[in-house]
Formats: structure tokens, C-alpha cells, sequence
């Protein structure tokens, strides 16, 4: 739980009638990445890749070959590579063909049920008084993402977009989202600025964010969250890593990440009731809870007494 030594700088509401009277910075929001953290495999080896006929191991060395001749961005040479091997083989390659192959993406353990137990975790535990949302920022393709059967638990998926032409085909990145740029949209969440087109560089006074980033709760598998993870602490938010039982490495690389601090806690991707990972994030979400009902406490105390 942030310390509640930073609480009064934290909570920016006014009492003189300039900014809101009530109290409205209770919402929690738990960002997810999705490759890796919600589902074993990158997404493409569950879809476009099968649909093409190409073996992974081999798309992903050559997508690795280039990146290492021409220095290019890896997003963006894998993303080149999918619209020209679709048009290669003669696949179409619309959105509506990427979000159908969207069903065929499997999760960890216990995904499907994850987001309704952890909403009615916080229902219960924040006493009707704490909303919770759901957002997930990935290097993955949006078009994918959007036909995922857990779709729905999202209030918001971001990830790399494709340009579509006239004929309704995938061209060229209309979005491309690094390791990096994934540390913009947590600002647009902390902000409220949910959608593309509106700035998030415009300067907004922190007791105006509608979600703090001490309510944030990012989880992700690797190091390519570290950014994300880095940002989410430093602003007084928390991160955990999780790994796949069936990855070598893969939880010497999450021990690593626990070493040098970069999550608060580490766990097994196991999102079935019960394991360890429900265990610690549920510790957190009652971290955060309890800071908003100090918060929230003290905004009623500073205003009956006017201070």
C-alpha cells in the first residue's frame, strides 16, 4: 500500500468549489499484457501463422534475422512479414478474418473465470464503494485481440493495428506498440483519456486523474514489461510477474525481476481460484483498497473542517 505519508499529495480534490467536492478517485485498474500473461503462446501461433501454413520457429528466426541486418524495429518487421506472406500464399488478411481467428487463442489455467471473481472480490471487499476495470496493453494485433472469447472482461484492449485498403485487406501498421510506447497508455488510463485521438501531454493537475497510479496493478511475464512495470511502481502503483511452469527460464527470469524490484511479487500463471497468483494479486487489490478508503477518508475530514 502506498504510504499514507503521501496520501494528502496524492489526493488533489478541491474543497472550494474550483474542482469536484466528492471524492471519485476509486476506481482500481489491473493492466494486463496478453502474450505470455494471459495465454502461453504468442497470439500469432495460435492464429495467422496456422492459417498461412508457416511453422513459427521459422517465422520468428527470419522476423529476428532481419531485425539483426537492418536494425528495423521488431514489431514492425513482424508485422510487414505477416501481409506479405498472406499475399504470397493468396490468404486474406481482413479484419474480420483476424478477429475470427481471435477464437482459437487459449489462456492459462483459469483465465476464463478470472475477471469475474477478482470484480467480485473488490465489490466485496471495497463495500460497493470500489469499481475495478480491466485493460490490456500488448505488442500483439488489436484485430486478433478484439475476437478473443475474453474479450468482453476488458474495458479497453490496446495493441498494433493494421492499415486496411479499400478492399478491406491489412497493408501497412496503423499503430505500433513497443516495450516502450506501452508506457503511454498507462497514462491514458491514469488520465481518463481513453481514446486514440485525444492527447495525454496536456497537463493535468494528479489530484484530477480519475485512477492514481497507487491504483494501478500491472502484471505481465517478462522483460518486455519491464518499462511498464518500472513506470507503474516509481508512480506508487504495484507490478507482478508471472511465469509458464512449461517455459525453461521462465521463472529464473521472473526472480530477476523480483530481485532487482521491479514487481512487487511473483507467482506461477496459474489464474485458477485458489493458487498462488489469486492469493497475491487479491493482497494487493486489498492494498489498494484500503489506501482509497484512507484517501476518501481524509478528503471528508479535510472538508468538514474546511482545510
Amino acid at each position: 500500500m502506498a504510504s499514507r505519508g503521501r496520501g494528502k499529495a496524492r489526493d488533489g480534490d478541491s474543497i472550494d468549489g474550483r474542482r469536484r467536492v466528492g471524492f471519485a478517485r476509486d476506481e482500481i485498474a489491473i493492466v494486463y499484457d496478453f502474450d505470455g500473461t494471459l495465454s502461453p503462446q504468442p497470439m500469432q501461433e495460435y492464429t495467422v501463422l496456422p492459417e498461412l501454413g508457416i511453422e513459427p520457429a521459422a517465422f520468428w528466426s527470419a522476423v529476428d534475422r532481419e531485425v539483426a541486418a537492418s536494425e528495423c524495429e521488431g514489431m514492425l518487421v513482424y508485422m510487414r512479414h505477416l501481409v506479405e506472406e498472406a499475399a504470397r500464399r493468396g490468404v486474406r488478411l481482413g479484419r474480420a478474418d483476424l478477429r475470427a481467428l481471435g477464437r482459437r487463442v487459449r489462456y492459462f489455467p483459469g483465465v476464463p473465470g478470472w475477471f469475474a471473481r477478482t470484480d467480485a472480490w473488490v465489490r466485496e471487499r471495497g463495500r460497493g464503494r470500489v469499481r475495478i476495470g480491466h485493460y490490456v496493453v500488448s505488442a500483439g494485433l488489436r484485430e486478433i485481440l478484439d475476437g478473443v472469447s475474453i474479450r468482453p472482461a476488458f474495458r479497453r484492449v490496446y495493441a498494433s493495428e493494421y492499415h486496411f485498403d479499400r478492399r478491406g485487406v491489412a497493408t501497412f501498421p496503423k499503430v505500433l506498440i513497443t516495450d516502450t510506447t506501452k508506457t503511454q497508455y498507462l497514462f491514458r488510463i491514469n488520465k481518463g483519456r481513453l481514446d486514440l485521438r485525444q492527447s495525454i501531454n496536456t497537463h493535468m493537475p494528479e489530484g484530477e486523474r480519475p485512477i492514481p497510479f497507487s491504483n494501478i496493478v500491472y502484471i505481465g511475464d517478462g522483460l518486455t514489461d519491464v518499462p511498464s512495470m518500472a513506470v507503474t511502481r516509481q508512480a506508487g502503483g504495484h507490478a507482478l510477474a508471472v511465469w509458464n511452469r512449461d517455459r525453461p527460464g521462465a521463472r529464473e527470469g521472473c526472480e530477476a525481476l523480483l530481485a532487482a524490484s521491479r514487481v512487487d511479487f511473483i507467482a506461477p500463471a496459474d489464474y485458477r481460484a485458489g493458487s498462488t497468483l489469486e492469493r497475491r494479486v487479491r493482497l494487493l487489490l486489498d492494498a489498494v483498497i484500503a489506501d482509497i478508503r484512507y484517501r476518501r477518508e481524509l478528503h471528508a475530514c479535510r472538508l468538514a473542517h474546511r482545510m
